[in-house]
């Protein structure tokens, strides 16, 4: 029997993100309908991947973590959470990929970006070195797409802070266009829109979108690798 697919992304408030999300796990259950895949979430919303677990009487499971990078919740959270279960396991974080470097720079849409203008990759952030690191990575290939450089820059628990970012560019006499390296609409997606750049891209999954293919082509080969 294959393990179940567990899909565990952050959470969050907002009715948007819930969507789109749930859009993402659905569609990977569409194309895989041999498998059992579940939600779970490490913060905000239930159930927690421990209850997903307790509810599988014993079963395999696999817990894919929708993140886009490796830190506390992936180091922590659900490897805990899978260290409890016998036959449990922890997938890779999404990123970086090359797939999630192409879907930032579809966001981006189709404007040009005009010289004396800074890009910004936009990540919510984090105090585990390993999940940074991702970031810049993250942001070093977007750079290579797009033939610019990208500076990372974080919402939250790392430096540099994105509304310093802006307003440093903004002193210069730059233009910014933020790249949002985040999943979903929620609290972070809400405040990168905020942050006064001239053009602000939209998270990798929006509710009312169908799940890009790549993305769910990433969580199937996470599952299995």
């Amino acid at each position: 029997m294959d393990p179940v697919l567990v899909a565990c992304s952050h959470g969050t408030a907002s009715p948007e993100g819930q969507a789109a999300v749930r859009g993402l796990v659905d569609a990977v259950a569409r194309r895989r309908p041999d498998l059992d895949v579940r939600a779970a979430f490490v913060d905000v919303q239930e159930p927690s991947p421990a209850a997903v677990l307790a509810d599988l009487d014993g079963r395999p499971a696999r817990l894919v973590p929708l993140l886009l990078s490796a830190g506390y919740h992936v180091f922590v959270d659900l490897t805990d959470a899978a260290r409890a279960v016998p036959g449990t396991t922890v997938a890779p974080a999404l990123g970086p990929d090359p797939r999630l470097i192409h879907l930032l720079r579809e966001r981006l849409g189709p404007r040009q970006i005009h010289p004396g203008e800074t890009v910004v990759l936009v990540a919510a952030g984090s105090s585990n070195e390993s999940a940074l690191r991702d970031c810049e990575t993250a942001a070093t290939h977007l750079g290579e797409l797009l033939d610019v450089r990208v500076t990372a820059a974080y919402l939250s628990a790392a430096e540099p802070r994105l509304e310093d970012v802006v307003a440093h560019e903004h002193a210069d006499g730059h233009g910014v266009i933020a790249a949002s390296y985040l999943l979903a609409p929620g609290f972070f997606a809400d405040r990168a829109a905020r942050c006064g750049a001239q053009h602000v891209a939209p998270p990798l999954l929006l509710a009312g979108e169908p799940a890009p293919a790549a993305l769910v082509d990433l969580v199937l080969e996470r599952y299995v690798s």
